[in-house]
């Protein structure tokens, strides 16, 4: 299948007024009080660590690719604002910083109310790994963090490290597929667990996708047709990725953490060098409003420094625009 690519943010053209931003990616879209957002995470060169930032469509306006403005600090138009202050959760998500944020929104059957949040892997020490998962939640006024991470790996397959969570809330639960592994080790699989609260009681800790799959992210997406996932294939060694990577849709009648309870994958992307991206991943994904068949995939991308240096790579966020793939059974 082909779409339209449409390129985001890239360090390589500026972030507009911000001048202490150098890298913005991996991004989780979101439905706010009648606005479209994205939650990113990335770096600044005078803030401590890896942090979570934002980006907005102008209130109103339908989702698209094209718009989207990074949210400064209030008092500085040239500085990016944090989302949170990391006063509690320093211990665990500070040196090595926060990755890979995932909104949702559910039920908190102890408060009795829906609430809001935002996961993410947090790292203790390295930027590296190995991470546990935790969240932001907000408070009506503002996104607070946590004293501690609500996941972390136990199981021998887990490798000691838990990160790319990717939630809905359904059928009374929060419903999590994450990545465990390493991607220093080329060892990575997709693993699922679900909690009444999304924060204690998880559920036994199971593999979904197996390490030759290479799934590094399984996003899914509830629509007035069931259940729609949107996730990547990636290729972490040395070698020309084969032709399965890249972004992958199915549908399924309910969030099941059974793969063959999902329709046939169609693949929506491949891993070919568009220069600015190559071999996507941190699929985050939403149809249009005028038109139900119309899907906004937000991928992370990677390219290769022309000047090499410690880290030889620069991320950069991207949107696909393509229509539905008509669901195959298994």
């Amino acid at each position: 299948m082909t779409g339209k690519e449409t390129k985001l943010f890239d360090p390589a053209d500026g972030f507009g007024p911000l001048t202490n931003l150098y890298v913005a990616t991996d991004a989780t879209l979101a439905r706010r009080d009648g606005q479209w957002l994205l939650y990113l995470a990335g770096r600044a060169t005078d803030i401590e660590g890896i942090q979570l930032f934002s980006a907005s469509l102008p209130k109103g306006t339908p989702l698209a690719a094209t718009g989207w403005r990074l949210t400064s600090e209030r008092d500085d138009p040239t500085r990016i604002a944090v989302l949170s202050g990391q006063e509690r959760s320093k211990a665990w998500d500070l040196k090595g910083g926060r990755h890979c944020p995932a909104y949702v929104k559910g039920w908190d059957p102890q408060r009795r109310d829906w609430i809001e949040r935002i996961y993410y892997a947090g790292g203790a020490e390295n930027v590296r790994g190995p991470y546990t998962i935790g969240y932001l939640e907000w408070n009506g006024e503002q996104w607070i963090d946590q004293p501690e991470p609500v996941f972390t790996a136990y199981e021998d397959w887990e490798h000691g490290s838990v990160y790319e969570p990717n939630f809905i809330y359904a059928d009374g639960q929060w419903k999590m597929w994450y990545v465990a592994g390493s991607n220093q080790e080329d060892y990575i699989v997709q693993g699922y667990s679900e909690s009444p609260d999304g924060r204690s009681n998880w559920t036994t800790h199971k593999i979904v996708f197996s390490p030759d799959d290479k799934v590094f992210d399984f996003c899914v997406i509830r629509t007035s047709r069931g259940y729609d996932a949107v996730y990547s294939r990636v290729w972490l060694s040395n070698t020309s990725p084969p032709a399965t990577t890249g972004l992958w849709w199915c549908h399924a009648d309910i969030p099941s953490s059974q793969i063959s309870d999902w329709s046939r994958p169609v693949q929506i992307m491949t891993a070919e060098d568009r220069k600015w991206h190559a071999g996507p991943w941190k699929p985050s994904f939403q149809y249009g409003e005028t038109d139900p068949n119309q899907m906004f995939v937000f991928f992370d991308g990677v390219y290769a420094k022309d000047v090499p240096g410690p880290f030889p790579y620069v991320f950069t966020l991207g949107c696909l625009e393509i229509q539905r793939p008509s669901p195959e059974r298994n």
